[in-house]
């Protein structure tokens, strides 16, 4: 059964559907309602779905819980499934799962499907994030509900007991939560190596021999920051580690727990990493795009004037020649080399290989 009429009934009731469930949905408008839902699943009103289902999704807002009273009869004894979020992190005192529960004291509340979008139900899950995350203080309820989101194609994750309720609700309204020291600190070592490289190569000469380079703070400026960035972010992927071995020699056991900080550094490991190979690409693409600006080209045919009025013939350097080719054939290796790394810590490919491959590979 299905509760509600919106964007995410609609959607469940047809992945319900497709994927061979009898449907019911119960709506306060049903003949209005109807032609929304697959042919498939029955639109009835809110009483008749509630006898007819043993399993109830909840699809409504929290704010709408109270008008479901009037079904506490009926729905004595049935799973109530609370699908539901909240507009803020922590917006009310208890999760809406358990405040579910409070209403209807004679039902088995369990959470679930919430971490899941409208979109990825209708696409199934191949299309989109495939756990799903459950609570509930019933073992039983839980188990249903997990064999449900199976045949639905998703992966049932147990949290536990009702009281990680709350912490799932809030799941959906983090932004990037494991990101956010990473992104901070790259921005920190961006915004410190800018400003170096913008005074060396930009006001320095112009302060010393009055030149005016502003035009090199687009592209060249960045490039040059780009690289110090991407390597202080590999250096501090791998130092962490260094740092955890050392102190395991130290105290001479590797069960004695790290600092906070050092735990919070290894567990932001893989965030860092990905930054340091994000910020190498960029290097790669501004490096490319070197000889296309027209300042490139007014100074090589600059210097070509000025070998023509010296009457030069060449001005081939053997070593300058052999120098660049070496190194940017290096970089090129080194740019694959980081790509290696930053492909295999991606989850999907992680979890294809065991841990002496992923270990050789690092």
């Amino acid at each position: 059964g299905v509760l509600g009429s919106g964007d995410f009934a609609r959607s469940l009731a047809v992945r319900l559907v497709r994927s061979g469930f009898r449907v019911v949905v119960g709506s306060r408008n049903p003949k209005r309602k109807a032609s929304l839902f697959p042919a498939a699943a029955e639109v009835t009103f809110q009483a008749e779905a509630a006898k007819k289902a043993d399993v109830i999704f909840v699809a409504i807002f929290r704010e709408h819980y109270s008008t479901l009273c009037d079904l506490a009869d009926v729905l004595v004894g049935k799973i109530l499934v609370d699908v539901s979020n909240n507009t803020e992190i922590n917006h009310h005192k208890e999760s809406n799962a358990e405040y579910l529960a409070s209403l209807f004291p004679a039902c088995t509340v369990v959470k679930a499907f919430n971490v899941v979008s409208a979109w990825t139900l209708q696409s199934g899950a191949r299309d989109g994030n495939k756990q799903v995350l459950i609570c509930s203080n019933n073992q039983e309820a839980k188990r249903t509900i997990a064999e449900i989101a199976q045949v639905m194609g998703f992966t049932p994750v147990d949290m536990g007991c009702m009281s990680s309720a709350c912490e799932i609700e809030n799941i959906p309204l983090r932004l990037l939560p494991a990101w956010k020291i990473p992104i901070f600190l790259a921005l920190g070592l961006f915004l410190c190596f800018f400003t170096y490289n913008l005074i060396r190569q930009v006001i320095h000469p112009y302060i010393r021999e009055q030149k005016n380079k502003l035009y090199k703070i687009p592209i060249e400026v960045v490039n040059t920051t780009l690289p110090c960035v991407s390597y202080v972010m590999l250096s501090l992927v791998y130092l962490p580690g260094v740092l955890a071995a050392c102190s395991q020699l130290y105290y001479g056991t590797k069960y004695r727990r790290f600092p906070d900080w050092l735990d919070q550094w290894l567990q932001h490991r893989k965030q860092i990493g990905l930054l340091s190979f994000f910020c190498a690409a960029l290097h790669a693409v501004y490096s490319l795009c070197l000889p296309m600006r027209r300042s490139h080209r007014y100074l090589l045919i600059e210097t070509a004037v000025k070998q023509a009025m010296e009457k030069k013939m060449t001005i081939w350097e053997e070593e300058e020649v052999w120098r660049m080719e070496i190194y940017i054939s290096v970089g090129i290796f080194a740019l694959g080399l980081l790509s290696l790394l930053a492909i295999t810590s991606l989850p999907s490919i992680a979890n294809s290989l065991n841990w002496r491959e992923f270990s050789f590979i690092q």
